[in-house]
C-alpha cells in the first residue's frame, strides 16, 4: 500500500511562517505602507506628497528585500533550536533596514537630492529602532498564530484518534452474530465477513501514523461495511451507486465517508420494517468533487443520535480542506441527504511501499 508523506501535526508544525507565501509578503507590504501613511498623517509631519511617495517607495522596497531574504534563509533559520528562529528573523529584518537606510542616506548626500532632513545617522538610527519595534510586534503575532495553528492541529488529530478508537458496540455485536450464523450455513460468506470486519478494524484502530487516504481506499471501506450490513439486513437494504465520475486518487481524510454511510444505514434503513434504498452519488466538477449520501427520511434521520458524527466530519473537512470545502445535511425531496463538496487534491505516494 502506498505510504503518504503526510505528517502528524507535531511533525509538520513549523515555528516560522512561510515567508515565500503571498499572504506573508502581502502582510509585510501592508505594514510598511501603514507605517509610512501614519508618519505622513502625524500632526508634526512636514512632508508633502513628494516625501510621502519617496518614503512609500523606500519602505516597500525594504519590505520586498526582507521578504525575499527571509524566504531564502528560512530553511537555515528553522535549524536553530527553541525560539532562536524568531531571533534570527528579527536580526535579519533590523540588519536589512539598517543597511538600506544607510545606503539611502549615502545616496541622498552624494546625489544632493535633499530628501532626508534629519541629522547624520539619525535617519539610520530611527529606522533601525522602528524596524526593531515593528519586527518584535510582527514576530509576536506570527508566534501566537503558529501556537494557535498547532493547537488546532492537535485538536483535529485527537478527534481523528478518538474516531478511530471508537467501534460502536452494537455494530460489532451484530457483525459477530452474522458471522456465527453463517459459519455452518455459508462458511465462505462467513470468512468474507471476517475479512471485511478486519479491514474496518484496521482502519478504525489506525494501521499507520497518517490520517489521509485516497478516495478509492475510502470507498473500499464503505463497500466492506455495506457488505456486512447487507448480510445482516438482507432484502431490507438496497444500495445504488452512481460514482463513476470520481477521481479515485484524490486525497481524503481517513474514515470520512464510512461514518456517514453507517449513519445512513442506522437512521435511514434500520428503523424501517420494509427497509429502503441508500444512494451513493459522486461526480467531479472541475477542481471540485461532489459526493452525496442519500437515505430514506425517517423520524430519526434528522434528529436521531447526538449528531457528533456529522459534526466531526464537518470539523475534519474544514481543517483538512479549509473554506474551499463544505458539508451540508438535511431533508431534500422527501429524503435525507448529506452533501460533501471537496477540492480534488491528488495524494502523492513515496517510492517505498509497505
Amino acid at each position: 500500500m502506498p505510504v503518504s508523506t503526510d505528517k502528524t501535526p507535531s511533525e509538520s508544525h513549523s515555528p516560522l511562517p512561510d515567508f515565500c507565501s503571498l499572504p506573508v509578503i502581502s502582510a509585510l507590504l501592508v505594514v510598511g505602507a501603514l507605517c509610512v501613511t501614519l508618519a505622513w498623517l502625524a500632526p508634526q509631519s512636514t512632508r508633502g506628497w513628494r516625501g510621502y511617495s519617496v518614503g512609500m517607495l523606500f519602505v516597500e522596497w525594504l519590505a520586498m528585500v526582507i521578504g525575499v531574504a527571509l524566504c531564502k534563509l528560512r530553511p537555515w533559520l528553522l535549524r536553530l533550536p527553541g525560539l532562536l528562529p524568531y531571533a534570527g528573523v528579527w536580526l535579519v529584518m533590523v540588519t536589512i533596514v539598517t543597511l538600506g537606510s544607510w545606503l539611502a542616506q549615502w545616496m541622498d548626500q552624494v546625489l544632493e537630492m535633499q530628501l532626508i532632513f534629519s541629522g547624520p545617522n539619525v535617519f539610520v538610527r530611527d529606522n533601525a529602532l522602528i524596524a526593531a519595534l515593528l519586527g518584535t510586534a510582527m514576530l509576536r503575532y506570527f508566534y501566537v498564530l503558529a501556537e494557535w495553528q498547532a493547537r488546532l492541529a492537535a485538536v483535529s488529530h485527537a478527534k481523528v484518534e478518538a474516531l478511530q478508537a471508537r467501534i460502536r458496540p452494537h455494530f460489532l455485536f451484530n457483525s459477530m452474530n452474522t458471522v456465527a450464523a453463517l459459519v455452518r450455513v455459508d462458511p465462505v460468506a462467513a470468512e468474507r465477513t471476517v475479512e471485511n470486519l478486519s479491514e474496518l478494524f484496521r482502519a478504525a484502530l489506525g494501521h499507520d501514523d497518517t490520517h489521509t487516504r485516497t478516495l478509492g481506499d475510502e470507498l473500499q471501506l464503505v463497500e466492506r461495511y455495506l457488505a456486512i450490513e447487507e448480510l445482516r439486513l438482507g432484502d431490507r437494504l438496497h444500495v445504488r451507486r452512481e460514482l463513476d465520475d470520481l477521481p479515485l486518487d484524490a486525497a481524503l481524510p481517513l474514515l470520512l465517508l464510512q461514518p456517514l454511510v453507517e449513519n445512513a444505514v442506522r437512521h435511514g434503513i434500520q428503523p424501517l420494517r420494509e427497509g429502503g434504498e441508500i444512494i451513493l452519488r459522486g461526480k467531479r466538477e472541475g477542481p471540485m468533487m461532489l459526493i452525496e449520501i442519500d437515505n430514506p427520511l425517517t423520524d430519526t434521520s434528522g434528529t436521531g443520535g447526538s449528531g457528533h458524527g456529522l459534526n466531526n466530519v464537518r470539523q475534519r473537512v474544514a481543517y483538512h480542506f479549509g473554506p474551499r470545502a463544505s458539508v451540508e445535511a438535511g431533508p431534500k425531496n422527501g429524503r435525507f441527504v448529506v452533501t460533501l463538496q471537496l477540492p480534488v487534491e491528488v495524494r502523492h505516494a513515496r517510492a517505498d511501499r509497505r
